[in-house]
C-alpha cells in the first residue's frame, strides 16, 4: 500500500534527538530550539520567530496578538482547517466566511472586499495547498480599513509571493510543523513576527504571561505573571527533529517538487480529455510541493475513484468540510455572500500520496492506477 503520507525523516534527526537527550535539558527554548529559530528567521526574513506546540496554537497565539474582543469580525475562507477558526471563536469574535477561487481554493480578494463592516478586525488568508494568496490586494483593503492580517500558511513552509516568503508578509504568520506537513516535528509550529511590540508580546503570552524571556536576557532583576498567556513551548526533543530537516529543507521541498512535476506532467492528457483538472499555480506564486490534488467532475466520481485507488494499493483522501456548514461553523460564524465555489470544489477534490520519501517509481503507480480509472 502507498500511504498518504509518511512523515519527513533525515539522518540527523535522530543524531540531535539523542543530543538533546544528552543535554539533560528537555522543556522548551533550549539550545535546539533556538537554532530553529534562527533557521527560521533566515529562511523567511522576519525578525522573529518562536517555536510553538503546533500549527493550532500558533493560530491562537496570533489571535490573542491582535487582541480581538467579542462583537469583532474576522473574514477568513470557509475552506480551511476547524484550527483556523478556533482560534477566533476561543477569542469571541464573530467568524465571516467567504467563498474561495475555483483555481487555487485560496480566498477570493473581491468576496473579502464585499464582506467588510465596521465590526472587522481582521483578516486570515490561509494558503492552501502552498499556493499563496493575492497578499497585494488583502494588504491593500488591511491599510483601507485599518485592518490586521494573520497569514495561516501552515501549509506553506517554503512557498514565496512574489519573491516574498510566506508567512512573513502580515502581521502574524503562522506555521504548522505536523507530521503531514514538509517539515515536520510530530506536533508542532511557529509564529513569524516583524513588529517589536508584537514580538515583546508573544514572548510574554508564550511564556504563560510571564516576562520569563525579559529576565533571561537581563532586562529585569525577577519575572512574574503580566499577561494572559498560556505554556506554548514545544520541548527540545520536538525541537531537535526539526531542526535536522531545517538545516535541509531545500533538498526536502526539491524531491518533493520532483514528484509534484511528476504527477502534474503525467495528468494533463486527463485533463485534456476532460477527465479531472489539475491544479493551477498562478505566475507570481513559487509553491513549496505541499500537496498534489486533482479536480473530478462529480463527488459521485470521486467516491468511485478513492474505491479504485484503495483496491490497487494506493491511499488517497479529501478534506474540509466546508466550516460554514458544520455545526460548529453555524454557531460561531456565517457565510457572506454565495457560496459559487467552496462546496462544489471541495466535494470534488481528492488528494493524491505526496512525501519526502515517495519514489519515481510509486509516484508512477499512482498515475497509472487513476489512468487505469478513467481509461477502462
Amino acid at each position: 500500500m502507498i500511504p498518504f503520507n509518511i512523515p519527513p525523516r533525515v539522518p540527523k534527526c535522530s543524531e540531535y534527538v539523542l543530543e538533546a537527550i544528552e543535554n539533560a535539558k528537555i522543556c522548551g527554548d533550549g539550545a535546539f530550539t533556538k537554532r530553529c529559530h534562527a533557521e527560521l528567521e533566515a529562511m523567511t526574513g522576519v525578525r522573529k520567530a518562536l517555536l510553538t506546540t503546533s500549527g493550532t496554537s500558533a493560530l491562537e497565539l496570533g489571535a490573542l496578538l491582535m487582541n480581538l474582543q467579542p462583537g469583532d469580525e474576522v473574514i477568513m475562507p470557509s475552506f480551511t482547517f476547524s484550527s483556523t477558526a478556533n482560534a477566533i471563536a476561543l477569542r469571541g469574535a464573530e467568524i465571516v466566511f467567504v467563498d474561495v477561487e475555483p483555481d487555487t481554493m485560496n480566498m477570493d480578494v473581491e468576496c473579502v472586499r464585499a464582506a467588510i463592516t465596521p465590526k472587522t478586525k481582521a483578516i486570515v488568508p490561509v494558503h492552501y495547498a502552498g499556493v499563496c494568496c493575492d497578499m497585494d490586494e488583502l494588504q491593500k483593503i488591511c491599510d483601507e480599513h485599518g485592518l490586521m492580517m494573520m497569514e495561516d500558511a501552515a501549509q506553506a513552509v517554503g512557498s514565496f509571493y512574489k519573491g516574498r516568503p510566506a508567512g512573513s508578509m502580515s502581521d502574524v504568520g503562522c506555521f504548522s510543523f505536523h507530521e503531514t506537513k514538509n517539515l515536520s516535528m510530530g506536533e508542532g509550529g511557529a509564529v513569524l513576527l516583524n513588529d517589536p511590540a508584537l514580538i515583546e508580546r508573544a514572548e510574554i503570552i508564550r511564556e504563560k504571561g510571564t516576562d520569563r524571556s525579559r529576565f533571561y536576557r537581563g532586562q529585569v532583576d525577577k519575572y512574574t505573571w503580566v499577561d494572559i498567556g498560556s505554556s506554548f513551548l514545544p520541548s527540545e526533543l520536538n525541537a531537535a527533529y526539526l531542526l535536522a530537516q531545517l538545516e535541509e529543507h531545500e533538498h526536502i521541498n526539491g524531491r518533493r517538487m520532483e514528484r509534484w512535476n511528476q504527477y502534474h506532467e503525467a495528468f494533463a492528457a486527463l485533463e485534456s480529455e476532460g477527465h479531472l483538472k489539475r491544479m493551477t499555480i498562478p505566475a507570481h506564486c513559487t509553491h513549496n510541493a505541499h500537496m498534489y490534488y486533482i479536480l473530478l467532475n462529480s463527488l459521485e466520481e470521486r467516491t468511485v475513484l478513492i474505491s479504485h485507488l484503495k483496491q490497487n494499493g494506493v491511499s488517497a483522501v479529501f478534506h474540509y468540510i466546508p466550516l460554514h456548514s458544520a455545526e460548529a461553523g453555524l454557531k460561531f460564524g456565517r457565510f457572506h455572500g454565495e457560496d459559487r465555489y467552496t462546496t462544489s470544489q471541495s466535494e470534488r477534490l481528492l488528494r493524491l500520496p505526496m512525501y519526502y520519501g515517495l519514489s519515481e517509481e510509486e509516484a508512477q503507480h499512482v498515475i497509472d492506477s487513476v489512468f487505469s480509472f478513467f481509461h477502462k
